[in-house]
Parts: C-alpha cells; structure tokens; sequence
C-alpha cells in the first residue's frame, strides 16, 4: 500500500452523538432511543502483544484468524525477503498460536515500503492470504489450535504482482503492484484491491487476473506545497451487497484529511463516487445498523512526526452522512463483522485485536 507503512508500518445528523473514552475499557453514549434505551459502546481489548496486525477473519467454533504483517528488515546478505508473515489463530478463551508461518514480505521496489502479509477471506475450509506478491491458498479445514502451523513454502501460491504490473492500466503508469484486500464476488471469483495499481483486479480462475475498475486521482489540497498536484487513490477495501460494490480509498501521500472517497463500481466495472468527506479509509463492512461501519486509519499526517497516535475511528456512512460510532482508536486496520452490535477490529498501532459491542 503506498505510502501507509513508511511512518508507523500504510456533519453529524441523524440524532446519533456518540461520546467515547480511550481507556483500556471504552465506554460511550448517545441518545436515548424510541424504546428508552441508551445503547451503550464498549471496546475491550482481547488479544495483545501482536506483530503488525491486519486482516481478520472468524470460523465457525469461535477461532479468531489475525495476519501479523512481517518486518521485511535485510538479512546479512542484504536480502529484503524476510518472508516472516505470519497467520495466527487466536482462540475464544484468548491463547495464541501460529497457524502459517514464512509468508512473503518485502520492501516494495516502487516505495520501499513494507509490503508483507495483510488481508485474508475464510471461504468455508479454506483461507485465501495476501502477502507480499502472492495470493496464497489454504487448507484450513482440518487445521486445529496447537498443530504444527502450515509453512507458506509449502502451500500453493500465486504471483500476483508479475501478472498486475504488466496489464495495461492509465492509474499505475509505474507497473507497481501491492495487493491489499479481497473478496468473494459475482459467481464467487474473487475480486482484490491493489494499492498499487489503483485498482480493483478480477481473479476468475487459477492465475486468470485482469484489471476489472480503476480508481482515479484526485487533485491534491497541498499542491504546491506538499506532494504532486494529484493524490493518488489507493483503493483499500471492497464489499459487495450483491448487485455492486463499494470501493473504500485510503488516499496517498501527503493523505490530506477529508478527501478519501468511497466509490460505487457497478457489476461492468463503471466507477462512480458513493460518499466524500472520509480521512485515509481502510475498510468497510456491512454494519447492520443498516448503514456501512468503516475504519479510518488516522485523522491527520504531519510529514515529520508521520500519522498522528490514537486517531484512528470507526464511522457510520450510508452514501449521504458520516456518523461517529468510536474514536480514539490507534491506527485500526481491519474489521470483522460477527453481528449487528459486533465487531473485531485488528489496532495495528497497539499491536492487539479489540471487540467493540454497541447495544
């Protein structure tokens, strides 16, 4: 993802105000609603102590899969492919094990920027991982808590960047590449946003990718000043409702606050701009409130001090207004929907895993 990971690695209608606190316990208010009841926000944290966590996903006994990013740090023969990716499975009562281990990460040729292990979709026993170049596939269906962790040498892979560089794309005249989030989508393919390539890619069989949308540029605020005279998109997350997609954009360097877009791309691939006014998104779930619930990084960047600590938030869009669920948070990154009052979020600034409940 350009630019994120170089500094710590990548109108409130509606009657709802939420008031939150950052304590090891977060609790929060908000109006009462029609049946007399003040929903009530709580954030706990529930597992720590982990290395760059990211993606995040469920399973049906309660297991919790969490993606520890890898370092990229050069060995002593100076080779930036650490491949110390990592998926670990965290179980209900909280204890930690390896599940896959030595997956890709590296310094991106383009950015110099980690580029090591981030999203993953659990798709019934099997567990689809972005890291580094590749998308790897597996098998996790027999996989218990405590057996020898799967090593990514061993499991089947694929080479996304050597395919998505070279397709011919208007938003990624460098030929970069950095493969970020991904989903299940029409007739169950999979569709994956690339950082790099400012693009939504099409994955309709084993190594079949084509470039399905592209993310536009938009002006940059700071120009002169700061950066180039656009700001490139950088598309971070996606989610499909069953008729179209959402596309949650991060913006690049120099990041400037309230100008990520969520945009709509239909089925065919046309992109149209969904809601504005967002500072460095990076994902997006259904939230059941009915409205979506996305996760912004940070509030502000500063080119000296980098992205500003524990300004990170959860907020409510439905394609008109912005609402607050919680602030405060320490560069959140991914989110895990478990219900309508739910959800994982992985902190990647705190390292840990936290459960946020609003009923």
């Amino acid at each position: 993802m350009k630019n994120l990971k170089t500094y710590s690695l990548h109108r409130i209608p509606m009657g709802l105000i939420l008031c939150t606190t950052l304590l090891f316990l977060f609790t929060g208010c908000s109006k009462v609603d029609n049946d007399g009841h003040t929903p009530e926000l709580m954030i706990r944290t529930i597992a720590s102590g982990l290395a760059g966590p990211m993606g995040i996903e469920t399973d049906d006994e309660g297991n919790i899969w969490v993606t520890e990013s890898g370092t990229a740090v050069p060995d002593a023969n100076n080779d930036t492919h650490n491949n110390n990716g990592k998926v670990i499975l965290i179980t209900p009562d909280g204890e930690k094990y390896d599940a896959i281990i030595n997956l890709e990460s590296y310094a991106n040729v383009h950015s110099g920027e980690l580029q090591g292990t981030v999203h993953i979709l659990r798709d019934g026993g099997m567990l689809y991982v972005l890291s580094g170049d590749r998308l790897y596939l597996a098998d996790v269906a027999d996989f218990e808590p405590g057996d020898t962790p799967l090593d990514a040498g061993s499991l089947p892979s694929e080479d996304i960047f050597s395919v998505v560089s070279q397709l011919p794309a208007e938003s990624n005249p460098d030929h970069d590449s950095h493969p970020y989030n991904l989903i299940k989508g029409p007739e169950g393919d999979l569709y994956i946003t690339d950082a790099g390539a400012n693009a939504i890619v099409h994955r309709e069989g084993e190594n079949d990718y084509s470039i399905f949308a592209e993310i536009p540029t938009t002006a940059n605020p700071f120009f002169p000043g700061l950066g180039g005279p656009t700001v490139q998109a950088v598309p971070t997350s996606l989610f499909y409702d069953g008729s179209t997609f959402l596309v949650t954009t991060l913006t690049g360097f120099p990041f400037p606050t309230g100008e990520a877009i969520i945009y709509e791309v239909s089925v065919s691939g046309d992109v149209s701009v969904y809601q504005t006014g967002f500072t460095m998104l990076v994902d997006l779930v259904d939230g059941k409130n009915p409205k979506h619930l996305a996760a912004q990084y940070a509030s502000t960047f500063n080119p000296a001090s980098g992205f500003a600590p524990n300004s990170g938030s959860l907020v409510w869009t439905d394609g008109s207004e912005i609402t607050l669920l919680a602030e405060g948070l320490n560069q959140p990154v991914g989110i895990k929907q478990i219900n309508d009052h739910t959800w994982y979020v992985t902190s990647l600034g705190d390292g840990a895993v936290l459960k946020v409940t609003y009923k």
